[in-house]
């Protein structure tokens, strides 16, 4: 397998607009010769399957949802970066890629990273256009609020709800698409083979998740916006639909899975209650800038927090990380909070949590002006948890939320099966070993709109027009297989049900391969895996049919992909004997505790091949290399 990261050559801030101009364009007239099919309509793809039919090409949209309108994009609370500088407090293209690179610990591409930051500004825009309800200061310019990892204030927002409402805009000119018959909706369908046709994809294989129906589609390319793997942990802030089949059954036919380790754990979730549970909740990172996180100074502190007095509170974030405090990124601030609680000092029946405090917040600004940033993220936390966050502080612990790892692709989009573009968080290019928040929303649209509308586009001329149809023996083919697995899955008759199995894996997976790794944990959860696997292929029970709607099938089936996709991981994270960003290798840190890099051994991308059912997969590198920013150990404090 050769990685050519395609990066063209020439000034950093000059590359993407040469690239644009190098790149090959097809006719006005010969765009509806071209077939694009979309899996995904979260924000990168509503969005990128919008364009493409605004410019033309004919394309099949699916998604597992009733409605495009019920992406996962839709639960993204806090805001969208861009350097637009309107508080002219010192931001720019530079800084945002500045701090996007620094961010991600310097594990993330130099160019695909700066042209990330330069159309940042572009997606404002086209929002503001859509009608995106952005909040406004008085004057009527475009508020802005500050995220973690930045010292300047450059995050737009929508209250909390800002996912919903880029979704929203994004929604709008994917329908307007469907109403003029240039995109084919398919929604209640879920993707479950990627067919390659002569070493190029061409098609997938899908399942009407309300009949049971298998089938094929074709087009001349595929683009998957299909989202993370972070359901891998069982209990996380994703949605409970979200899975990574889609990406892992396109690496089993031959694109690379690149940096799976690198997973991200957000550090302002409401904690785990009880084990009923079968999913976290997310509060948005923008309650950080006006919360303060504390605990106890003393170890078994059971009073309520009221009862503390200042003098006996630690407000660790502030103290060990002055100059962005509450801010500092969202590894950081989870491993501090973890040695907290480690350390007995956690806050909670359970003792696994900390404070969000909005007391001095409130003193200082009111009530009204806390209700009018956060109110609707205080009524969530209010109704999830029967405690009101304008009275007592919130309560918060670390959980999974993101994957900066995914599909490995070139400057433009493309993995390594030619024809495969992969947008959004499915791919792995932008934001390195830890994403900075407000990042995933401005990565969705940017690859949405403003690349894979390009690049595809090249690919189109540069591919040129063939008439391969689903009635190929490759679709066939294909076909054939997915309906051997369904009859496979519905056929072992055991005795444990796909949630058991997939909550098995999830406490292997956070116990070893979670906020912190080492050598024995990992190799253990390689012995572990497997043999849940196994126990999965002969004990799992399915009811029902694969001829209706049955949820328990389609669960079994993506548990079963994240039975090996937790295995990819465990063996990346071995691997990458070093810790960076979210990777933390316990084997590896400062005195202080702080991630400890190896940029001489490991300064590049890990690309993993599949070489089959129960064998390890082959490594494959990328060298990073950096030419315009310097390799500096991260420092916050």
């Amino acid at each position: 397998m050769k990685l050519d990261a395609k990066v063209p050559s020439g000034p950093l801030a000059d590359k993407w607009d040469k690239h644009r101009f190098e790149m090959k364009l097809v006719n006005p007239a010969n765009k509806r010769k071209f077939s694009a099919i979309v899996v995904g309509s979260g924000l990168a793809g509503a969005a990128g399957a919008a364009s493409l039919a605004e410019l033309g090409y004919n394309v099949s949209c699916f998604c597992y949802q009733d409605s495009p309108r019920r992406a996962h994009s839709i639960a993204a609370q806090g805001g969208i970066n861009a350097s637009k500088n309107y508080q002219n407090d010192g931001d720019s293209t530079w800084r945002l890629f500045y701090d996007t690179v620094k961010g991600g610990d310097f594990r993330s591409r130099e160019a695909n990273v700066y042209r990330l930051a330069q159309v940042a500004n572009n997606i404002i825009d086209q929002c503001v256009a859509q009608g995106v309800p952005f909040a406004r200061e008085y004057g009527g310019l475009l508020a802005n609020r500050s995220f973690g990892g930045a010292q300047v204030s450059r995050t737009f927002y929508a209250r909390g709800q800002t996912g919903q409402q880029l979704l929203l805009g994004a929604y709008s000119s994917l329908s307007r698409q469907i109403g003029q018959g240039q995109v084919k909706m398919y929604p209640r369908t879920e993707m479950l083979d990627l067919v390659v046709v002569d070493g190029r994809a061409r098609g997938i294989v899908v399942r009407d998740m309300v009949t049971g129906k298998i089938s094929s589609h074709a087009a001349d390319a595929v683009v998957l916006a299909t989202g993370g793997y972070g359901n891998v942990f069982y209990l996380a802030t994703y949605a409970k639909g979200c899975n990574g089949t889609a990406a892992y059954r396109s690496y089993k036919k031959g694109a690379a899975f690149a940096n799976p380790c690198f997973t991200q754990i957000h550090p302002t979730c409401i904690p785990v209650s009880g084990e009923y549970q079968s999913k976290l909740t997310l509060m948005s990172e923008s309650l950080r800038n006006d919360g303060r996180i504390w605990v106890p100074k003393n170890r078994d502190d059971n009073r309520a927090a009221g009862d503390i007095p200042e003098n006996e509170r630690d407000y660790y974030l502030e103290r060990k990380y002055p100059s962005f405090g509450n801010l500092a990124p969202r590894d950081i601030s989870s491993r501090s909070a973890k040695e907290v609680v480690d350390d007995g000092r956690g806050v909670g029946e359970t003792g696994v949590g900390v404070y969000l405090d909005f007391a001095d917040a409130i003193k200082r600004l009111g009530k009204d002006v806390i209700e009018e940033r956060y109110g609707n993220l205080f009524q969530m936390y209010e109704r999830i948890t029967g405690e009101d966050p304008y009275t007592v502080p919130m309560r918060i612990y670390p959980a999974s939320h993101y994957t900066m790892g995914g599909l490995w692709v070139d400057y433009n989009l493309e993995s390594t099966i030619p024809g495969l573009f992969v947008a959004g968080e499915a791919n792995f290019s932008d934001h390195g070993a830890n994403r900075l928040g407000a990042s995933a929303l401005m990565q969705g649209l940017a690859d949405g709109y403003f690349v894979v509308p390009y690049t595809l586009g090249d690919h189109f001329v540069r591919a040129g027009v063939s008439d391969v149809t689903t009635d190929h023996p490759e679709f066939k083919k294909v076909e054939q297989e997915v309906q051997e697995r369904m009859k496979k899955l519905l056929s072992i008759n055991g005795k444990r049900s796909p949630d058991t199995f997939h909550r098995a894996l999830g406490k292997i997976m956070w116990e070893y391969c979670g906020m912190g790794r080492n050598e024995a944990g990992l190799k253990k959860a390689l012995q572990e895996i497997p043999a849940l696997r196994e126990e999965f292929w002969q004990d799992l029970k399915v009811m029902g049919t694969n001829e209706e709607l049955n949820q328990q099938l389609e669960l079994a089936g993506r548990v079963a992909d994240f039975l090996e996709i937790g295995e990819v991981m465990c063996y990346d994270a071995l691997t990458r004997a070093e810790s960076c960003g979210a990777h933390f290798r316990e084997e590896f840190q400062t005195e202080e505790g702080e991630a400890l890099r190896n940029d001489k051994d490991f300064c590049y991308v890990s690309a993993w091949e599949y070489q089959g059912d129960g064998k390890e997969p082959a490594l494959h590198k990328e060298p990073l290399v950096f030419e315009n920013v310097e390799l500096s150990t991260r420092s916050y404090k």
